[in-house]
């Protein structure tokens, strides 16, 4: 696919050690218009990362030098760039801990071009759309739960508890809506995009650590709870009705 050569390319980090798929990923990406810069381990991948800003990032979970756990933990941590795992590990807890550090989504080895480019083009379709919408003025309070949404805080009983954006914008629709079973489907789309093309593990993997922050014992929770086959409610305690 040809691109305008005045047109704005979405920069891509590409950090991956076969040299195989980083000759794939050069040609492959390069024709569907991205700029593509490679970094073959974990150092040079925070290396190249530090003094450029880019729209997303290709993070193999099984580098050299430094792993990919260390760099997602350590670019998540000075950037809310867009990170897409590729790996050919499959373990399920790889993924979990990896969403857990704020990646957005995730590929396995082998994949099709053409599904890595799609979910390239939508987590940074998502990211923009963010980044275009204003916070409103408005405080919600559920139970021990109060969000300032303005601020972006959230605080459980007085005291503040830190959430990523995503984390903050699934407790918050959580709350608009107590007592209502939100879908699956509605979560997916509402928080990360209609153009969402992962699987609703992502979805999981954020209740999961959103119950390990609100409630009193995570394993038998109060407040999110499940719908089993369908999706999640906020049970808005009594004195909230």
């Amino acid at each position: 696919m040809s691109k305008r050569s005045d047109e704005v390319r979405t920069r891509v980090l590409v950090v991956e050690d076969e040299e195989s798929f980083i000759d794939a990923l050069t040609v492959g990406l390069t024709r569907e218009g991205f700029d593509v810069t490679i970094a073959r381990d974990g150092a040079e991948a925070l290396a190249q990362f530090a003094p450029r800003r880019y729209d997303v990032v290709l993070l193999d979970l099984m580098l050299p030098k430094v792993s990919g756990l260390d760099v997602c933990r350590s670019i998540r941590g000075a950037s809310d760039v867009p990170i897409i795992i590729v790996s050919a590990k499959g373990e399920e807890v790889d993924m979990v801990l990896m969403l857990e550090l704020g990646a957005d989504d995730y590929v396995t080895k082998p994949y099709r071009l053409r599904e890595l480019v799609a979910r390239i083009r939508a987590v940074v379709r998502r990211r923009e759309s963010h980044d275009d919408v204003e916070a409103d003025e408005e405080t919600i309070e559920r139970g021990p739960i109060t969000m300032d949404v303005e601020a972006r805080r959230c605080f459980i009983s007085g005291d503040e508890i830190k959430l990523r954006k995503k984390e903050f914008a699934l407790l918050r629709l959580l709350l608009e809506n107590p007592g209502r079973v939100l879908t699956r489907e509605v979560l997916i789309d509402r928080v990360w995009g209609s153009d969402y093309v992962g699987d609703t593990k992502t979805l999981d993997v954020h209740i999961k650590r959103l119950r390990g922050l609100v409630e009193d014992d995570p394993k038998n929770p109060e407040y999110i709870t499940t719908v089993r086959g369908v999706g999640y409610r906020f049970e808005s305690p009594k004195r909230d009705a």
